[in-house]
């Protein structure tokens, strides 16, 4: 699992015109599951995620999570985070996981971010979405499981 956490003031998403999720400040999750991802990864990730102190404390030091600042999620399911580049013009995506198992991973994890009491929001599995986003920083983190 690669998970790729933005700080932001402001994020949102949209498919089609319509707005499916927002929040205000706090994280951007562009989440990829791999094809030999566990449900320990959701866990380690997901805890990873909520606990990074990337957040300014009263001395402008990193050292809040967005637990601290009750700030909100907005996950979005990203399979090209498992783009291999290494060969050839055009990616490859063999380690990412088949759409099943990756949509259900995803379901997961966002429970998994929603029993720590924050608000998540997120966008629609498998769709065109539009992801616009005020990263504040900026911070830009890549969080993995192995």
């Amino acid at each position: 699992m690669i998970v790729v956490a933005q700080r932001v003031s402001t994020a949102s998403v949209w498919v089609e015109k319509q707005r499916v999720g927002a929040i205000g400040p706090g994280l951007l999750l562009l989440i990829g599951v791999a094809d030999k991802d566990t449900p320990q990864d959701i866990e380690f990730v997901a805890g990873k995620c909520v606990n990074l102190r990337i957040f300014g404390d009263e001395e402008g030091k990193m050292n809040r999570s967005v637990l601290d600042t009750k700030g909100q999620i907005l996950a979005i399911s990203q399979f090209t985070l498992f783009g291999n580049t290494s060969k050839g013009r055009r990616p490859s995506f063999v380690h990412a996981a088949p759409p099943e198992k990756a949509e259900l991973y995803y379901n997961l994890f966002i429970d998994k971010l929603k029993s720590f009491g924050i608000h998540v929001e997120s966008g629609i599995f498998g769709a065109m979405m539009d992801v616009q986003l005020t990263n504040q920083g900026p911070v830009t983190l890549i969080v993995h499981s192995k």
